[in-house]
C-alpha cells in the first residue's frame, strides 16, 4: 500500500497518473472527495469493484456510487429525464447523488444488480482529475470498514482498511465532512435517500416537492438498498452512543449514578462536564465536518458511554440526525427515565 500526498486544489499530475495506472490494473484507490474519503475502483471493472467490496467487508446488496465529471458523462451511465439534466447543470458539480435507470454500461457488481444507478460529480479538483485522465467513470464508497464512521482525514483509511488498498491520496481533510445527499429522481416526486449537505430545503429549491421517508430521517433501514445508507447500520463507534433529547447535565449525572463513565459530544453550544467531551462545534457546519473524527475519538476515550444533545431537523440537521441515528443505533432518550432503561440494557 503506498500513501500519496498531495495539494487538494491543485494535485500533483504525478499523484494522478499513479492513481489512473492503478485502476487500469483492477485496483482500488482511495481519496477524498469534497464530503468523505471515497475508496474507487473503475466504474467498468468488475475485478475492481469486487475489491472494494472485500476491503470494505461491505453487503454485497448495497450499491456503490458512479462519479462522473460532467453532464455527458452521467448521461453515458444511467437514464437522466430533460428536466432532471437541467437541474444537474445547476447543482453539479457538488454534494448531490441522483439514482437514475441504468444504461446498464458499468459493472453489475457497482449497481449491486439492480436497474438504477447512483451518479454524482464531486467537487473536489482530485477525483476530477482522476476521472478525466481515466477516461471513464470511477465508482466508490466512503474508504472505511463496513459500519464504521466514514473518513475524513487518509489516517481514517489507513486506521480501517491498512493492507487492503493499493494507494491512498493524501490531500488533507475532507472539505465537508459527512456523505452526498441522494435523490432518487425515477420516483414522483422525488424521494430523498440520504440527506447530505445539500438540504432537504435547497433541494425542494431546484426539484419541486420532494418526499422524505423515514429511513432518511434515520428512523429506519429500508427493505432495499437503491443507494448507500439507506438499509444498513453505518457510522458507528464501538462505544454505545444516546441521543439525549432532555437537559445534557442531568443526563450526565443519571448515567454516573449508575456508575458509568460519561463523554459527551457538545454541539451547537450544548454540552456539559463529563469523563470526556469531544468538540463538534458552535455551527451545524462544523458539526458535521467535525462529526465522524469525533466518534472515532469516543473510541479513544476511557469511557463506557457516549451522550450527544438531538439537533432540530432542520437544515444540515436532518443530516445530522440521520448519521446520528444510525451511530448510535437509534437509541433515544426522551426523558430521564428512557435514559435510564438504556443504561441498564447496557449494563
Amino acid at each position: 500500500m503506498r500513501v500519496l500526498k498531495t495539494d487538494p486544489l491543485r494535485p500533483d499530475p504525478g499523484v494522478i497518473d499513479a492513481a489512473v495506472r492503478t485502476l487500469r490494473r483492477g485496483g482500488i484507490v482511495a481519496a477524498p472527495t469534497e464530503t468523505v474519503y471515497g475508496l474507487f475502483s473503475s466504474a467498468l471493472s468488475d475485478e475492481g469493484c469486487e475489491r472494494v467490496f472485500r476491503a470494505k467487508k461491505r453487503p454485497r446488496d448495497n450499491p456503490l456510487i458512479v462519479h462522473v465529471d460532467s453532464l455527458e458523462m452521467a448521461e453515458e451511465v444511467g437514464h437522466i429525464p430533460s428536466d432532471i439534466a437541467e437541474v444537474l447543470r445547476r447543482v453539479w458539480p457538488g454534494p448531490v447523488t441522483v439514482v437514475v435507470r441504468s444504461r446498464g454500461v458499468v459493472s453489475k457488481c457497482v449497481t449491486a444488480g439492480l436497474d438504477t444507478v447512483a451518479v454524482r460529480a464531486p467537487a473536489h479538483p482530485i477525483p476530477l482529475a482522476i476521472i478525466r485522465e481515466l477516461g471513464a467513470p470511477i465508482a466508490g464508497p466512503s474508504a472505511n470498514r463496513a459500519g464504521r464512521p466514514s473518513p475524513t482525514a487518509a489516517e481514517h483509511v489507513i486506521e480501517d482498511l491498512n493492507g487492503e488498498v493499493d494507494l491512498i491520496i493524501d490531500g488533507g481533510p475532507a472539505f465537508l465532512g459527512i456523505e452526498s445527499t441522494i435523490v432518487d429522481v425515477t420516483r414522483r416526486p422525488p424521494v430523498l435517500l440520504r440527506p447530505g449537505p445539500f438540504t432537504a430545503e435547497e433541494l425542494r429549491e431546484y426539484f419541486g416537492d420532494i418526499a422524505i421517508p423515514p429511513y432518511a430521517r434515520g428512523l429506519a433501514e429500508a427493505d432495499v438498498a437503491i443507494a448507500p445508507g439507506v438499509k444498513y447500520r453505518h457510522y458507528a463507534p464501538e462505544t454505545p452512543l444516546v441521543i439525549v433529547h432532555f437537559e445534557l447535565a442531568e443526563a450526565v449525572r443519571l448515567l454516573r449514578s449508575r456508575g458509568l463513565r460519561v463523554a459527551v459530544l457538545c454541539a451547537a453550544g450544548k454540552c456539559a462536564e463529563a469523563d470526556g467531551a469531544l468538540q463538534l462545534g458552535e455551527s451545524l457546519y462544523e458539526a458535521a465536518r467535525n462529526l465522524y473524527g469525533a466518534l472515532r475519538s469516543l473510541d479513544r476515550l476511557p469511557v463506557d458511554i457516549g451522550v450527544v444533545p438531538a439537533l432540530e431537523e432542520a437544515g444540515l440537521g436532518l443530516a445530522l440526525m440521520n448519521r446520528l441515528r444510525k451511530a448510535s443505533g437509534r437509541r433515544e432518550a426522551r426523558t430521564p427515565e428512557e435514559l435510564l432503561r438504556i443504561a441498564e440494557a447496557l449494563l
